[in-house]
């Protein structure tokens, strides 16, 4: 304890008041300037917003642009401290060299990132089919993209896992096909049954008139003939007016006298003569 006290005693009370004006200097810097890293990526997301740039591309740069003004203020703070922050940078520099030998994954999400960001296959709210995955886009981020689910769940995806797979935008346009198969019984009026359908499809007031709907006499399979009925609707509307196209279309043909067949087989018997029958 003597050994202690005497060293405390031996300290240079200036050095010990230099120290800790430098890191309560250097704890300054980060925290103001966080908050103005802060303040100018919300001031840039702004101006791109007002300027009508898309919010997944305003959200992605935004980010990049806070993290690159983020390490500039960890450099400025360690500096403050008496570092020297050029063989810093080079430390920093060579560490990130071997953190992206090692990252590689990581980094390729990243770069898929900015091509999802530079290319848009998709923009924040579309419906999308992508990376094994479904749903609305909420997010592009730098490593990842959010996609919230029609079941209300939220599902994160690598950026490098969507970029490597097909992307399909079901909100791409603002129309849509609805595709059904209609069977009918081989012993109906094929023209009465199209008829039907077709005055179906036309008396429900959210089927477009433009494009035309189709109805095609599309194969004479095992139990039915099958008719494809191909009407456009609007794309927010695809699900409910399937939906209600399917039930109504049955009540239709069923009013109109057409059976509505199911898989069905003939089967004959054949019976095989006995001993019996052989020798009378």
């Amino acid at each position: 304890m003597e050994s202690i006290q005497q060293y405390i005693q031996d300290l240079d009370m200036g050095m010990i008041l230099s120290w800790g004006w430098r890191i309560l200097a250097a704890l300054l810097i980060f925290l103001i300037g966080r908050m103005i890293a802060k303040m100018v990526r919300n001031a840039v997301k702004r101006v791109m917003t007002g300027r009508g740039l898309d919010p997944m591309l305003v959200s992605f740069l935004g980010a990049i642009l806070y993290s690159i003004l983020l390490v500039a203020v960890i450099i400025a703070a360690v500096g403050q401290l008496g570092i020297q922050t050029t063989p810093l940078v080079a430390v920093l520099g060579a560490a990130g060299l071997a953190v992206g030998l090692a990252l590689q994954n990581s980094l390729g999400n990243f770069a898929s990132g900015v091509m999802l960001v530079l290319f848009r296959p998709f923009t924040k709210g579309d419906f999308v089919e992508a990376g094994g995955t479904a749903g609305t886009v909420d997010e592009v981020g730098i490593f990842t993209t959010v996609l919230n689910t029609p079941d209300n769940r939220r599902i994160i995806v690598p950026n490098g896992q969507i970029t490597n797979d097909t992307i399909t935008n079901f909100s791409a346009y603002d129309t849509r096909r609805i595709d059904l198969l209609i069977g009918v019984g081989y012993g109906d009026d094929l023209k009465k049954a199209r008829a039907t359908i077709d005055e179906t499809i036309h008396a429900h007031e959210k089927v477009l008139d433009e494009p035309a709907p189709a109805i095609l006499l599309m194969e004479l399979a095992d139990s039915s003939v099958n008719f494809a009925v191909r009407p456009w609707v609007k794309a927010s509307d695809y699900w409910v007016v399937r939906s209600e196209l399917m039930e109504q279309i049955k009540e239709a043909l069923e009013n109109a006298g057409c059976q509505i067949p199911f898989p069905q087989r003939d089967v004959y018997l054949h019976q095989l003569p006995t001993a019996n029958d052989s020798n009378g």
